[in-house]
């Protein structure tokens, strides 16, 4: 989560989605409405919660032999087919996930000002409101979102973490500490799955970034007209989302793309979030990056002739500001790194 670029940014007025909906409008602002083409309901790739492949991370961490080497080439073909994937068993204390979502839905559920007490300035990304807004054109998301920086600390913007509920950022610092374990963890076996040494992504990342992210999608009125999240990929090496369970599932993907430091071979996917008509979604995502004086670029175990460099050598903080100072719009962020044919 970079600092905010300083190019001059001026938006103007950006309605609260929240707000919209206690109104009880029947129409949706014209801002929000997508082209066709845009619309959720036009959409030719979709993919289901039912074909996303599973990890069982127990089985990787304390399964026999045999567990450890089904386990491992699932997360492989999962990392190269989908750039996506659910984690099981994967040792987080219950209560530490469920009390970060009881806790964000109370911050969502304040009112408006006391939330604006917090926003999001223009050309940042931390704080609540709407953000990659550069525009006064560009369409929105029906969306509310809080944004915080965890790591490095000189990274977090204290002024914008909510003191209400009051527990919030004890518990956000609780939750974070373990999807950071978490994230660790798996970046290790990713590792192995590319023969590897398993300290290679720890030892490459330096004092890593992290940034946590509450997304909260209303219903809405017209859900098959607009975006809760456009279709964007992340700027993360991973990203971590927890779903609150009685949610409306909203998360969209598609099966394809890239993943730079494999030059290719491990994918990132393509992802969009949708709204529903009666009920609302909480989604709680981490993102975990390499630290932003890093220069990074494809690995030369992932190279040879047959397989030449699809990326320049880049600097992941310059790759993180050019990240956040343009809009979410598919894959179109990775361009920053790739070398034209």
């Amino acid at each position: 989560m970079a600092p905010a670029s300083n190019a001059p940014i001026t938006v103007g007025h950006i309605h609260d989605v929240q707000e919209l909906m206690k109104a009880n409008e029947p129409n949706v602002p014209e801002r929000f409405i997508r082209n066709m083409v845009e619309r959720p309901a036009c959409a030719t790739t979709v993919t289901t919660a039912s074909n996303i492949p599973v990890i069982d991370l127990s089985k990787l961490v304390k399964g026999d032999k045999t567990e450890v080497h089904a386990e491992m080439l699932k997360l492989s073909s999962s990392c190269e087919e989908w750039g996506f994937f659910q984690v099981i068993n994967h040792g987080i204390d219950e209560e530490v996930l469920s009390n970060l979502e009881k806790l964000a839905m109370e911050f969502f559920m304040l009112p408006v000002e006391e939330k604006r007490k917090r926003p999001i300035a223009p050309g940042a990304i931390q704080g609540y409101g709407q953000a990659f807004v550069f525009s006064e054109e560009q369409k929105l998301d029906w969306c509310n979102m809080l944004a915080l920086a965890i790591e490095p600390y000189s990274f977090r913007n204290l002024s914008l973490w909510p003191d209400n509920p009051p527990t919030f950022s004890e518990s956000i610092e609780s939750y974070s500490r373990e999807i950071k374990k978490l994230c660790q963890t798996l970046l290790k076996f990713i590792a192995m799955t590319l023969s590897l040494n398993k300290d290679v992504f720890e030892d490459m990342f330096g004092v890593p970034v992290q940034a946590v992210r509450m997304n909260y999608y209303p219903p809405c009125p017209r859900p098959d007209d607009v975006n809760g999240l456009s279709p964007h990929s992340d700027g993360s090496a991973l990203t971590v989302l927890q779903q609150r369970k009685d949610s409306s599932v909203g998360l969209q993907i598609l099966n394809n793309n890239t993943w730079v430091l494999t030059n290719g071979k491990y994918k990132s996917v393509e992802h969009r979030a949708v709204t529903h008509k009666e009920k609302d979604r909480l989604s709680i995502v981490t993102f975990y990056a390499p630290s932003y004086d890093k220069e990074l670029g494809p690995m030369p175990e992932m190279v040879d002739e047959d397989n030449p460099p699809k990326f320049r050598i880049y600097n992941q903080g310059e790759y993180s500001k050019h990240y956040v100072t343009n809009k979410l719009q598919g894959k179109k962020t990775l361009e920053f790194a790739k070398i034209c044919p």
